[in-house]
């Protein structure tokens, strides 16, 4: 479904990519994990389309999304959920969902599928004329993925999802996403706990200072090298 062919991209004079190479298969998991720095922000953001790469490609579906800029990406099928939630703290609930399906023109369903949503995430409704401010960081994050989920995407691109929350918010994360995952949904997952991201998605990729330092299963990444390694490059 995504192909990330070196990649290359900098910041001034600052590398933040060199030669980023990664694949996700229609129905996976696959996890994005590495140091402060290593690029793992910017990798998401090049598929997102918020930042254009001086070199490689990025293909969703056998088609580049070279130049194509954010809101042709989300009109092809792939939402983000940035770091930091973004959510717009003076909108209420309800209002913050509705922009995730800015894109769509099919009202009623963008109603059922609000609906359903909610039913999901049952502290939603319960907030939902208030303004989102009043949520917690951790039912910001569920906001922040529920937005996103109104698009319909195809492909999930989370942006350290766990961030901040407490241990049992970041179990609910981790039960939603096993959630999407038996639906169908792809996702491309950034996190800092690595050893979670590793045993949870089918397949991870390990950046180190813009670069690919390994990927493979959890049984696979074991069997390469000390992770601390892998992950530190100490």
């Amino acid at each position: 479904m995504l192909e990330i062919d070196d990649l290359w991209f900098s910041y001034g004079s600052i590398s933040a990519l060199r030669g980023v190479s990664l694949r996700v298969a229609e129905g996976e998991i696959v996890g994005l994990i590495g140091a402060n720095g290593a690029g793992k922000t910017t990798t998401l953001s090049a598929v997102a389309g918020l930042v254009e790469p001086r070199k490689g490609d990025v293909r969703f579906e056998g088609r580049s999304l070279r130049g194509a800029g954010p809101e042709k990406v989300v009109r092809r099928g792939i939402a983000l959920v940035p770091e930091g939630r973004e959510i717009f703290g003076s909108l209420s609930v309800g209002e913050n969902l509705l922009l995730g399906a800015t894109i769509r023109r099919d009202r009623k369903e963008v109603s059922a599928d609000r609906d359903r949503i909610v039913e999901r995430f049952p502290v939603l409704g319960d907030y939902f004329d208030r303004p989102a401010a009043k949520l917690s960081g951790g039912e910001q994050q569920q906001l922040a993925i529920a937005r996103a989920l109104m698009g319909r995407p195809r492909l999930l691109l989370l942006d350290e999802p766990s961030l901040g929350l407490a241990p049992l918010v970041v179990d609910l994360v981790f039960e939603i996403l096993a959630e999407l995952r038996g639906e169908g949904v792809t996702v491309l997952l950034v996190e800092q706990n690595a050893a979670r991201t590793i045993g949870f998605a089918d397949r991870t990729y390990v950046l180190r200072t813009g670069e690919v330092a390994a990927s493979g299963t959890a049984a696979e990444l074991a069997e390469q090298t000390d992770i601390a390694d892998l992950y530190l490059g100490v």
